[in-house]
């Protein structure tokens, strides 16, 4: 048993007896945790708003014998305010971390992720920065650090490449990219599939400082399938926040 100090994303929250609340992080030393925090749901509590979905907090936390820590501790980082006084924002933002939910173990560390995540949330937030691409760009990117990234190069199927096929189709469980010969999956266009190279190119800082161009949502929705392929199920979040 011992106490230890880490930063962490606080992912979701559900009830536990009448006044404590389990909390999922992804933390950047520990990875995923579950941890108990007393006591947040009384109107008395110091630190029960501090840990919301959303929230960047530094934690002091007790690790005991049992599967859940205790937070001791949380000082907020950030709130990400601006994320949660605009619904749109905050949907793209829970739909990222619903996919770390599903991408992150916990007990492993995985600081590329936490960073990631943490750079996201951050863009997501950036009023200077338009937010269609923020989700997609951030699936996209952790499809790579899980060593599922797309092939955009050439057919993931046939192994073609340009000039000689044509893209133009896209389908994660196929790897990526289809010629017209191959295709399956969702219909893919040009404009899409040189936005997604730019993403995953270098290119993603001068992208979303940018006007999204008109293949943008194409992009995002893509992406999400891209995503959702690999987790082997649906974002909730996605789905309720477009009504479906």
């Amino acid at each position: 048993m011992s106490l230890y100090r880490d930063s962490g994303v606080v992912l979701r929250t559900y009830k536990l007896g009448e006044a404590d609340r389990i909390i999922v992080m992804l933390t950047e030393a520990h990875g995923k945790v579950r941890a108990v925090a007393k006591g947040v749901r009384r109107t008395s509590s110091k630190f029960g708003a501090r840990l919301e979905p959303l929230s960047h907090v530094e934690l002091l936390m007790w690790h005991g014998r049992g599967e859940l820590d205790i937070v001791n501790q949380a000082e907020v980082v950030d709130h990400f305010r601006a994320l949660r006084e605009d619904l749109a924002r905050m949907g793209q933002g829970l739909s990222m971390l619903e996919a770390v939910d599903q991408l992150a173990q916990e007990g492993h560390p995985d600081p590329r992720l936490y960073s990631m995540l943490v750079g996201a949330l951050r863009a997501l937030a950036d009023p200077g920065l338009d937010p269609t691409l923020v989700p997609a760009a951030f699936f996209l990117k952790a499809l790579v650090l899980e060593g599922a990234a797309p092939v955009l190069e050439g057919c993931a199927s046939c192994g073609g490449s340009e000039p000689e096929v044509e893209l133009v189709a896209f389908d994660l469980t196929e790897g990526g990219a289809l010629c017209r010969s191959c295709r399956r999956g969702r219909p893919m266009s040009a404009g899409a599939l040189g936005l997604m190279r730019r993403i995953l190119g270098g290119a993603l800082g001068s992208t979303l400082r940018e006007t999204p161009p008109p293949c943008a949502d194409e992009v995002v929705g893509l992406a999400t399938e891209a995503m959702e392929a690999h987790l082997e199920r649906q974002l909730r979040s996605v789905h309720t926040a477009n009504g479906l």
